[in-house]
Order: C-alpha cells, then sequence, then structure tokens
C-alpha cells in the first residue's frame, strides 16, 4: 500500500477530497503516516519539517539497488558474516551529521525528474548526496541467523534514507545489507500507540463517528506562540488584513518568533509573521 492509497481510503471513509499525507511512507515499510485534513491541509509543511523515528530490520550478506526487499541484487557475500559485536562497533560512524546519497528508487527531483522514473527506465545518473542528522542509532537485537539479521532504533532527522543507511552500514561491514522491515514509530509529535489503523477507522466510519479520530490543528502547531483575538481582530485575521503588534497582549514575547497562531475561543484561526510592528496573516485557515 502506498502512502496515497492510504490517502484515498481515508477519503472514502472522511466522505472529503480535501486529505494530504505530510511524509511518504515507502509501500514496503509501515507505521506513521500523519494525514491533513480540510483546512488542515495548509498547514501541511509544517508537519512534514520534524523529526523521525524508525524500527528497521536489516538483512546482512546481500545490497540491492533498492535498499531494500523489493530491488535486484547489486552484491551478495558468500562468506562474511558479521557477529553483533562487529555491528555494534560501526554504528557510531552514522551518528551525527552524516552525508548521504539517496538510493535510485527515491522520489528525489534530478534534472525535474524523479529518481524512481530514472531507474525504471534504466538511466544510470549522479545523484549529489545530501546532509541528513542521526540523532540516535542503536543495536536493540541481534538474530545469528544464516544469513544474520539486526533490529535498529533509528532517530533522525528530516530527508534521512533509513534503505541508505542500511547498505551504508553493509558496506561498513564489508558485507552488504538491506532493509528487510521497516516501521516508522514517531513523526514528530505524533507515536505509533496513539495512532490509528485504517481498521478503526473503518469501524468510527461505520457508526458515524469518523470526527473523534480527528486531532486539533494548534496541537500539531504546539511549538510556535499563540495570540487569543478581540472580536475586530479576528475580522481583520479572516480577511488577511494585519494586526497592529502594540495591540496584542505581552507582544514582547513574539518577536523573533518563526510563525504565530491567531485563535478565537481557542481555535486556530490563522497563521501569520512578525513583520514591521505588525502580525501579517500569510495562512487563513478559517472563513
Amino acid at each position: 500500500m502506498t502512502s496515497h492509497d492510504v490517502v484515498d481510503a481515508v477519503r472514502r471513509l472522511a466522505g472529503t477530497r480535501r486529505v494530504g499525507h505530510t511524509g511518504t511512507l515507502d509501500p514496503g515499510a509501515s507505521g506513521v503516516l500523519v494525514l491533513a485534513l480540510e483546512h488542515a491541509t495548509r498547514i501541511a509543511e509544517f508537519l512534514a519539517d520534524v523529526d523521525k523515528e524508525y524500527r528497521v530490520e536489516i538483512t546482512f550478506g546481500r545490497s540491492t539497488d533498492s535498499g531494500d526487499a523489493y530491488g535486484r541484487t547489486v552484491r551478495e557475500a558468500s562468506s562474511v558474516e558479521p557477529t553483533a559485536e562487529q555491528v555494534a562497533s560501526v554504528l557510531p560512524r552514522f551518528v551525527g551529521e552524516i552525508q548521504q546519497i539517496p538510493p535510485m528508487a527515491s522520489a528525489v527531483h534530478v534534472g525535474g525528474r524523479r529518481l524512481y522514473e530514472l531507474s525504471r527506465q534504466g538511466a544510470v545518473v549522479e545523484v549529489p548526496p545530501r546532509c541528513v542528522h542521526i540523532y540516535a542509532l542503536d543495536l536493540k537485537e541481534f538474530f545469528p541467523t544464516s544469513p544474520p539479521r539486526a533490529m535498529l532504533h533509528v532517530a533522525c532527522s528530516k530527508g534521512t534514507y533509513i534503505r541508505r543507511l542500511c547498505s551504508d552500514l553493509g558496506d561498513a561491514l564489508d558485507c552488504g545489507a538491506y532493509a528487510s522491515f521497516m516501521v516508522r514509530t514517531r513523526v514528530g509529535r505524533y507515536e505509533i500507540a496513539s495512532s490509528a489503523t485504517l481498521e478503526e477507522l473503518q469501524a468510527l466510519a461505520e457508526q458515524e463517528r469518523f470526527r473523534e479520530a480527528l486531532l486539533p490543528m494548534d496541537d500539531a502547531l504546539a511549538e510556535f506562540p499563540a495570540v487569543d483575538l478581540l472580536p475586530p481582530q479576528r475580522q481583520a485575521a479572516v480577511h488577511g488584513q494585519p494586526i497592529p503588534l502594540f495591540r496584542v497582549a505581552h507582544w514582547q514575547r513574539l518577536l523573533g518568533a518563526k510563525v504565530v497562531k491567531l485563535r478565537d475561543a481557542g481555535r486556530l484561526v490563522a497563521l501569520a509573521r512578525v513583520e514591521e510592528g505588525l502580525l501579517k496573516p500569510f495562512k487563513v485557515l478559517r472563513d
């Protein structure tokens, strides 16, 4: 199931076309996929630019062109079988700021085309590396099977390719490796323990209780300061008109904020920026 398949399923259950996801999850992976509905599609950009966590099973002894079990084998080791100690010893090399080359089976654009489209046509292109950050990389379990496997916990920045990380780990051990299973356990503030399955959403929809699964936009943007508007200010905000900063209580705390939430009766009305002594709405979320 692709991320777009999930969006289509939720569109049917919610009875709306205005559904979008905030970060692609590979068809071969499972886990947290944050969806935005209706007005919340306008804040999707803020939900995509967040850290993520994964639990990934890595299988040693074979490398594929996609970095997962679905790709074409490009390297196979007949005798090298790493131990748990050897795996643990190379993990620190990949913690911190590292350079990654996106896999050919990714959606990265090169020359106006997505890499997976070029890969399907058999094209070989030079992909520039990108800088990502690995905050934690821990060996949770090791299986001395044939071939050996290991379970890793990864906490990383947006844009990190876990499949590429597994491939690079295999190269560091000189035996090759690929991601044989992956589950995304966290996207920003949203964790798998509080996520709903499609089956659970289906049950709520059948009982006409689908909206119980929705979370408020205000919570999704908890890192930004908020201003509770007076009625005249609300009218200005929904029409995209600026609000003098000095007319807002405790306005000094807003200086330097990237984004300010404008609320009415506790509900998010608009997002604004502080410019030239004004709160200037740039996204109106309610009429």
